[in-house]
């Protein structure tokens, strides 16, 4: 095979990979024009059309796809022994890319981060803050972060956190204009700060339990956001009652300016879980993240 060939097909997995000419040539850092032009040399020297493009996405062809299971994993493991050879330096080295919902990447990896990176001068850490459930091996990403039940049973897992607790606030102004609720039926009541999952697209049911007894409640409210972080911003400002990680308002609840309600229902739960595939070989770099993450007591 020419060198050119392998240059050319490993420019054609990444457009398979992004699904897009515009995504790929920012990955791989060449423009767009020449990219495409690579993509018709390569089909050119083949006969074949490898790529069926649309004006909303670009998608693999038959025979693309027989190119992609042929080849892709095998430059794989070309980049995994690649990556491998780190191991002989006398530090570790290379990038580790992991995604993270924002509440995670927060107050878990960049402590963790912050601490790592002045002794290793030569790791490169990209961190994708992502509050969906991010498919780490589509995205070619190293590993990500999620509470211990939405890991997947094929993954390895290591715990890197405490267990969690939701809170229910308000500020003390809210509350001198409406009761405070005692069962979680009555937020239905309540102007209450909604969050919008980034997965189905629909409303987050709060969730409750107490004594085994389970409960979701679908509240309203005026407001609609897609990260805690707006949602305790509304609750701070008094616009109505938030439902988020208890870790976020803590100091909020401690200095008086917010005021938790039901929390004989809201039990802990396991805390965040650094996941990665099992069959991944784990880079040097990548092994001295992990360690620092997990040594989180």
């Amino acid at each position: 095979m020419a060198r050119s060939d392998l240059s050319d097909i490993t420019a054609f997995l990444t457009i398979a990979r992004e699904g897009s000419f515009t995504k790929a040539a920012a990955k791989l850092g060449v423009s767009q024009s020449a990219l495409s032009q690579t993509v018709r040399n390569l089909e050119a020297r083949l006969g074949l059309r490898l790529l069926t493009r649309t004006t909303r996405r670009v998608s693999p062809t038959e025979a693309g796809e027989r190119l992609i299971q042929a080849v892709g994993p095998r430059l794989e493991e070309v980049e995994a022994e690649l990556a491998a050879l780190t191991a002989l330096r006398d530090k570790p080295a290379g990038t580790v890319r992991i995604a993270a919902g924002e509440h995670a990447a927060e107050v878990v990896l960049w402590p963790a981060i912050e601490r790592l990176l002045p002794d290793y001068p030569d790791i490169v850490i990209e961190i994708v803050v992502d509050n969906g459930l991010t498919d780490i091996v589509a995205q070619r990403l190293d590993a990500g972060v999620r509470l211990g039940e939405q890991v997947a049973k094929d993954m390895v897992a290591v715990r890197i956190g405490p267990d969690m607790r939701m809170a229910v606030v308000g500020t003390p102004a809210y509350f001198k204009k409406h009761s405070k609720p005692k069962t979680p039926q009555d937020l239905t009541t309540h102007n209450c700060v909604n969050i919008r999952l980034p997965t189905a697209g629909g409303l987050y049911a709060w969730e409750f339990e107490k004594a085994g007894r389970a409960l979701k409640v679908r509240v309203e409210g005026q407001l609609v956001f897609n990260t805690a972080t707006m949602a305790v911003k509304a609750a701070l400002a008094g616009v109505g009652l938030a439902f988020v990680p208890e870790e976020r308002v803590l100091s909020h609840i401690e200095k008086g300016t917010l005021t938790r309600v039901l929390p004989e229902w809201c039990p802990s739960f396991p805390g965040f879980h650094l996941y990665y595939p099992s069959r991944r070989q784990p880079t040097p770099a990548f092994t001295v993240l992990a360690d620092a993450l997990r040594n989180w007591t």
